[in-house]
Order: C-alpha cells, then sequence, then structure tokens
C-alpha cells in the first residue's frame, strides 16, 4: 500500500469509528494544515489541541453547520489514538512528530480531508443541517405530501434518525392532549433503559429491529423486566417503537401487556398533520434534538 493509500484508509476507519462527532480526521488535518504552514512536524499537546480548534471553526464554516464536528479535545488522542493511525508517534511526555505518509501528502489531504469529511455527515444527516432555517422548515411543512417525503426519507437512514424521527411526531401528537414527552438519552450512549418518557407514567423504549418471531420477542421482554419494574409493565406503561413487527407477534406482547408502534403506524400519524404549524413544528424538534446530539463542542 503506497503512502497516499494508507492515509486515506486509515482517515476512512476513523471516519467509519466516529459517532457523535468527527475528531480524529479534523485533528489530522490540522497537523496537515500546520505542516503546510511552516514545515513544522514536530507538536506539544497544546499545540495539537489549538490547531485542532482552529481547524474545527474552519470545517463549520466549510460545512456551514457544526453538526457532528467539533467534538471535546482530550489529551489521550495524540498519545494513544492518533498513533494507531499511524498519524503520530511520540517522542516523549507531551511531545509528537506528525508522521511522513501525511506530510509526504500533505497538499493531497489538505484538499480531500474536509471533502471526505463532509460526505460523511451528508451520509449520517442528509438535509437535516438545513432544518436549522425557519425558511426551509416553512417550505418542507407547506405542502403534506413534502413533509412526508421528508421524513419517509430520512427516519430509517440510522438508529439515530429512527428514535428522533419517532420521538418528534409522537411529541406533537401527544401535545394535543396536553401531555408531555422527554427524550432522556442520547442515542450515541449504550443504554437499554427509557428512550422517552412521559407525564403520564409511560414510557418508550426504541429499538430499530423487526419482530417477526417468539424467540425475538421473548428476548425483548426478559430485557424490559430487566429495564423495568413488574408494575409498570403489569400495567401496561411500556411501548415499544419498532421498524416492524407481524401480526400474530404484535398479539403475543399485548398479552404481555407491551404495547409496539412501527415505523409505518409513525408515518401514517405524521399524514395526520393537517395544520402546517405542527408540521413545521415537528421539523423544529427535530433539528434541535440532532443540535443537540451532535453540536459542536468548542466554541
Amino acid at each position: 500500500m503506497n503512502d497516499e493509500n494508507f492515509c486515506k484508509n486509515n482517515i476512512n476507519i476513523m471516519l467509519k469509528r466516529s459517532q457523535t462527532k468527527v475528531i480524529f480526521p479534523v485533528i489530522t488535518l490540522a497537523l496537515v494544515k500546520e505542516y503546510l504552514s511552516n514545515q513544522k512536524t514536530i507538536f506539544s499537546n497544546s499545540e495539537i489541541k489549538a490547531a485542532y480548534q482552529r481547524t474545527v471553526n474552519d470545517m463549520i464554516d466549510y460545512l456551514q453547520h457544526d453538526l457532528h464536528i467539533g467534538g471535546k479535545y482530550y489529551d489521550a488522542y495524540p498519545s494513544r489514538n492518533l498513533p494507531k493511525y499511524g498519524v503520530l508517534r511520540v517522542i516523549n511526555s507531551g511531545e509528537y512528530e506528525f508522521m511522513s505518509p501525511y506530510t509526504n501528502n500533505a497538499k493531497l489531504l489538505d484538499q480531500w480531508i474536509p471533502e471526505i469529511i463532509q460526505q460523511h455527515i451528508s451520509s449520517k444527516l442528509g438535509k437535516i443541517p438545513r432544518l436549522s432555517n425557519r425558511e426551509v422548515r416553512a417550505e418542507l411543512s407547506l405542502h403534506n405530501h413534502q413533509f412526508i417525503d421528508f421524513i419517509e426519507e430520512n427516519i430509517c437512514r440510522n438508529s439515530t434518525n429512527f428514535e428522533i424521527f419517532s420521538f418528534a411526531v409522537i411529541k406533537v401528537h401527544l401535545e394535543k392532549f396536553s401531555c408531555r414527552l422527554y427524550r432522556d438519552t442520547r442515542t450515541s450512549a449504550n443504554d437499554s433503559g427509557v428512550d422517552i418518557s412521559t407525564n403520564f407514567g409511560v414510557v418508550y423504549q426504541i429499538k430499530k429491529l423487526k419482530v417477526y418471531s417468539k424467540a425475538v420477542a421473548d428476548d425483548i421482554y426478559a430485557e424490559l423486566k430487566g429495564n423495568f419494574d413488574r408494575e409498570r409493565l403489569s400495567d401496561g406503561n411500556v411501548i415499544l417503537i419498532i421498524d416492524d413487527i407481524s401480526k400474530d407477534i404484535k398479539s403475543y406482547l399485548i398479552n404481555m401487556k407491551v404495547q409496539s408502534i412501527t415505523i409505518k403506524e409513525i408515518l401514517k400519524l405524521a399524514s395526520q398533520f393537517e395544520d402546517m404549524e405542527d408540521r413545521e413544528k415537528i421539523l423544529r424538534i427535530i433539528y434541535e434534538e440532532f443540535h443537540r446530539e451532535y453540536s459542536s463542542n468548542i466554541r
């Protein structure tokens, strides 16, 4: 593998492993920029951190949003993480060398890294960053078919979308009945407890999966028993939000006092919002939740 492919392959691996924030490719880009500016190859930890923070702001300008970029910097990044990708070599405590595969391809990487970061974030978020603009939300909300097309196009993109879009639709629906919903966890957390809570005792557990067998249903119910008290389950106050479920398994879970809502039912519910203001509110909540999940920690 030549140096160019080595660098690109490692940066793609960094992107694939990123969750809520793209950090390591941005640090690499920061080092590339420093090298191109002054041929610098030896960095202290504080110099890497400062260069990273500058580059986060550059990338926010480049992307025209701050979602999925700008995670908190930790001292372990240059000492433990980036050496795994051949970006840095530890010289001694707090001092690092920027490695030759990246310096040899610095000009290419300076152009390529921002482009591949943009592609990666777009593949995750699609048009969601544009929802920060009220005019965009109003345009998407104007006609019901445009609104539904947007929801349908994005709700299944990944588990984060699945949770946030479902939350927004159900929240606006239940507010008509003076009920409130609260999204308690972040989708990146390894949390098998409550995903959505309410002010009337019901909780929602979101699982992006299809349930077509009793074995899968039994596994889900066993997990619910571990997460919630017996009284809440026996009172029917735990509701699953899932991709899909067969009719007989849905009845099987109902017999165990567990109701389920599928994506098809979420979309049907979304299509019933006749008021443009309700549709626009759903889009605003979607953006606010993505901003809470993904917005930059760097200011």
